[in-house]
């Protein structure tokens, strides 16, 4: 019996990877498109608006995908941290960037109470970045128009307590208990009201844990708001000082790319957004001609899908390290597959970044400007 269990929790893991790879592949054409589209803005103020609702649905519809694999990584007790020493200002000002768009769409008020002292926490930043921004989310979902939101910060002792309030909908007494609970029945059906998959405070409860916190809910009942209370705890380190005056920002160099993609559409839009940064482009549409292309021609910068035909991505860029000699292009992962071990197959194979799809266009950006290669970073959603 455990053995079918472990098949079948196996089987669900693969089918739910390869689900989010297919509903991320239709993304990255949409995400380019629109990225296309915020070039435009200033030409009709309508085109800013229809820009901004794209961009939102788009980010909203990568966020399930993440939701919905990471509820697999939960129950299959998959899910890892890089721990680091990082001030809890900085990480909840990640959180409150994630989340600022639909608390301004719903023009509601949010207020960040944080002590003059600066809190140190071991953190993995994407990770707990997520947790507080999922509460934003949940709170901005679940309050009213011009409702209000506040998060303080306060140090107890060897802890610090964040408390995430708002004045909205508030939770009934029978449902606090298992608030946190995976497709908890009587939240679930708030959050179908309201859109979404139900799992994201589950998520938050986890991630909190796994960094030696709790998480609490406090609500005096339904339309009376509601208070999470997460307890951290610090940082035993000293606080890292600053050391030397920072570097220059890189020039933004004229690069030659190579692009291997077989989406067309995320290809041609793609390569677009690129020539517009004054690059020049090349697209190759499966592995063989790609791995043909930058055998045949120097490249500063490679860009290759995972999934490809003919080859796929790691054999594309296995080969062409293979076969090339120093100094090599830089080579970059953009895939819709997000499992760790896609990560550690991506740097085994040879590529210096490993993007999930959407890509986020300004993280590209910064590595082709830069054109330094660097490690896979192997926590997903990080972007790079």
């Amino acid at each position: 019996m455990r053995a079918s269990a472990e098949a079948a929790s196996l089987r669900q893991t693969e089918f739910l990877a390869m689900l989010a790879h297919e509903l991320r592949n239709p993304l990255q054409p949409l995400a380019m498109a629109n990225d296309l589209l915020g070039k435009k803005v200033a030409l009709d103020p309508v085109l800013a608006h229809v820009h901004g609702v794209i961009g939102r649905q788009v980010s909203h519809m990568a966020r399930l995908i993440d939701d919905l694999l990471d509820a697999s990584r939960v129950s299959s007790g998959k899910i890892t941290l890089q721990l680091l020493p990082l001030l809890l200002s900085d990480i909840l000002a990640s959180a409150v960037e994630a989340g600022q768009a639909n608390i301004d769409k719903r023009q509601q008020v949010l207020s960040l109470s944080l002590r003059d002292e600066p809190l140190l926490i071991e953190a993995d930043l994407v990770r707990l970045t997520q947790v507080f921004a999922n509460l934003l989310n949940n709170a901005s979902k679940f309050t009213q128009e011009f409702g209000h939101i506040d998060i303080v910060a306060k140090r107890n002792g060897a802890l610090v307590d964040i408390t995430v309030s708002d004045d909205g909908a508030g939770i009934a007494p029978d449902t606090q208990p298992f608030i946190f609970d995976l497709f908890t029945q009587g939240y679930r059906s708030l959050e179908r009201a309201q859109g979404g998959l139900g799992i994201g405070l589950s998520l938050v409860r986890t991630l909190t844990q796994l960094h030696g916190g709790t998480v609490d809910v406090v609500s005096a009942g339904v339309g009376l708001g509601s208070q999470f209370i997460l307890k951290l705890p610090l940082s035993p380190l000293p606080m890292p000082g600053a050391i030397g005056a920072p570097a220059p920002p890189a020039t933004a160099l004229p690069r030659r790319i190579l692009l291997i993609e077989d989406n067309a559409d995320a290809a041609e839009l793609l390569a677009l957004l690129l020539e517009q940064d004054g690059h020049q482009v090349d697209v190759r549409l499966d592995g063989p001609s790609g791995l043909r292309a930058v055998l045949d021609a120097p490249y500063d910068v490679v860009i290759c899908d995972i999934g490809l035909p003919g080859m796929d991505g790691y054999q594309v860029i296995g080969s062409a390290r293979a076969a090339l000699t120093a100094p090599f292009p830089c080579f970059i992962a953009a895939s819709g597959y997000s499992q760790l071990g896609q990560f550690d197959l991506a740097g085994a194979a040879g590529f210096d970044h490993y993007l999930v799809k959407p890509i986020n266009i300004e993280a590209l950006s910064d590595i082709i400007t830069a054109q330094v290669p660097r490690r896979v970073d192997g926590r997903p959603g990080s972007g790079v």
